[in-house]
Formats: C-alpha cells, structure tokens, sequence
C-alpha cells in the first residue's frame, strides 16, 4: 500500500510465481481479436438459458465486452484476462471476492482451482456460459417468492399478483428470448435522479448507493413495463441493495441502444 516493495514482499511474490499449484493468470497475444470473435459468437448464438440481448448489455456494463483486456495506449502490455475486485466497504485493504472474465464469473475463494482455470479463464465462451447460467439462476430463485433474502422488492412492488414470466412471446415464436424486437424500445421511459426511490414507498434511493455517485439517468426503459422479469433478474445478477439499482439502470440503458442500432430493428 505503501508503492514500495520490500525485500520481504519481493520474496513472497516470487515464490508464488515459483509454485506451481498456483496457476498464473491467462494473458492473450491478440485480445482485441480473441474478444472480437467472442461477442460476434455470443450475438449469433441464440440461448434457452438466457435471453442474448440482455447478457450483451451485462457484458457491456461488467467490462466492456472484454475477457482479455486490450491495451489501451503505446506501451500498455496489459492483456491479461479481465479481473474485478469486490473490496470490503470498511477496510479498502480486504478483497472479499473477485470477477473474473467478460461475464465477471465471481469466485469466493483464492487462488482459483485448476478446473476453474480451464472452465472460466482461458475459455472465454466458457465463462459467458457461466455467466449465462447465473443470470438463469437468478430470474429462476431471486425474484418471485415470499423470503426477503431471494425476492426482489422491486419486482414485488410493481408486479405482486404474477407468476414469474419466461418471455412475452411463446417458445414457437421467432422472438422468443431475444428480447430485440421491440421490449426496450417500446417500453416507456423515466428519468433516474439521486433522490428517485428504489421503487414505490421505497426508503432507499438512488443516490444511496455506495458506488455510484450523484447518479443520473435519463431515458430509462421503465422495468415495470416489460412484458417478462429478466430486468428484475438483471439486478439481482449483481446483488442487492442501492447499488443494484443503479446497475440495473445501466444495464437496461445499454439493452435499449443495442436494440436501436439493430439492423431491421423496426420490423
């Protein structure tokens, strides 16, 4: 924490590196490339699991679309797989857990076992399906029921009478879980300020969050009026809590200007 490094913390990172039950983190000679080719994959490949469309614009919002990372400037030799830490509130020292890849695939425990190396790391379609699964997980678990641990409040507040929705349109139709055709853009939009309630007679706002600052959101298709629960399921993908609105703000955002620059998106 200091930027200095002592003989003491020299040795113990060579030693790591020295260790072979512990894996170094992948790095890719062409990320631009090998992320390119995955996001054209993802978008082509339609998905029973989970609607194509709004894992895009998660991947979008969680990084950039990016599993490698991708020098940004001369002299960048970053290209090392994409991780993001989930730092303790009360001790900026304390990592509690860490994403990993374009799906930011989350792992508890430190380091990363063998398999996961394999399964999530050096795989990038891999780690979307995981990502995928999870997203699944969360609209199937975290968003209708009766136990605040797995509700989402904000589902329960504007919709407390429905079954959970899969999709407005039925398995025989061509826009079956694409959510492109028209969900984002038809649905009416709000405007998000920081003294906006998480949802009615809410006692949080947006402006609680602990990571995201004086937020302000302008266009955003309104949740409450899609005709499925996958923009609950969006939230609950990263959690609860102030923050988790604010992230599904965005990512709703990034869903709506995907569907506007798709070709025959008027169809």
């Amino acid at each position: 924490m200091t930027g200095i490094v002592d003989s003491a913390l020299a040795d113990s990172i060579e030693a790591l590196l020295e260790e072979p039950r512990i894996r170094h983190l992948p790095r890719s000679a062409d990320p631009k490339s090998v992320d390119q080719k995955m996001i054209a994959r993802i978008a082509h490949t339609p998905s029973a699991v989970a609607p194509v469309p709004y894992m895009l614009a998660i991947f979008m919002q969680e990084t950039e679309g990016q599993h490698f990372a991708i020098p940004q400037e001369v002299g960048d030799d970053d290209s090392f797989l994409v991780v993001g830490l989930d730092i303790n509130s009360s001790c900026a020292d304390e990592v509690k857990s860490r994403g990993y890849g374009v799906g930011q695939y989350t792992l508890f425990h430190h380091p990363p076992r063998v398999e996961e190396v394999a399964d999530l790391m050096l795989d990038p379609l891999r780690n979307a399906q995981g990502a995928f699964a999870k997203l699944r997980e969360k609209l199937d678990h975290f968003v209708v029921g009766n136990d605040p641990e797995t509700r989402a409040d904000d589902r329960k507040a504007e919709h407390p009478l429905l079954a959970l929705r899969l999709c407005h349109y039925s398995p025989d139709d061509r826009r079956y879980m694409l959510a492109r055709h028209d969900c984002a853009r038809r649905a009416r939009k709000v405007d998000i300020k920081p003294t906006t309630p998480l949802y009615h007679l809410a006692s949080q706002t947006y402006g609680d969050a602990e990571h995201y600052r004086d937020p302000s959101y302008v266009g955003v298709p309104d949740r409450a009026d899609f005709q499925c629960d996958w923009p609950y399921a969006v939230r609950r993908y990263n959690g609860s809590g102030p923050d988790s609105f604010n992230y599904q703000a965005k990512v709703l955002l990034k869903l709506l200007i995907q569907q506007q620059e798709e070709p025959g998106a008027n169809v």
